[in-house]
């Protein structure tokens, strides 16, 4: 899909001009303020798509419906990449939080038990 769009130099026309399939990259998924993000380009592109998907029985498809469908469905592969490395993301800082946290709790054990001992185990521990 990628390769076709390199070859096409497929560039997407919108609001803040002609972008590349690089340029979406740095577009936010979503942004609240009027400025473009993947959500909207996507909602736009999946109109178009829905208009040209009528039937016509008479004039054959054209390449424009088949750019049409790339550029959406390159869309849609951005968004779900974005998508899955927000997910890892927010999964690889709870488990190190997590981990920091056990790492924590087995310090304050290991302290707990140095607590316990007598003073001639430690000084035992200290010569060790």
């Amino acid at each position: 899909m990628y390769k076709r769009a390199s070859k096409l130099k497929l560039r997407f026309d919108t609001n803040i001009g002609s972008l590349s399939v690089e340029d979406l990259w740095d577009l936010p998924l979503k942004d609240g303020r009027s400025h473009l993000d993947l959500n909207r380009l996507a909602k736009e592109l999946h109109r178009d798509v829905k208009e040209d998907e009528e039937e016509d029985f008479v004039t054959p498809r054209s390449s424009n419906d088949q750019v049409l469908n790339l550029k959406f469905d390159i869309v849609k592969d951005i968004i779900a990449t974005k998508i899955a490395e927000t997910e890892a993301a927010e999964d690889r800082e709870t488990k190190k939080a997590q981990k920091q946290q056990i790492l924590g709790i087995i310090a304050e054990k290991q302290a707990d038990e140095l607590k316990g001992l007598s003073v001639e185990e430690l000084k035992a521990k200290l010569e060790e």
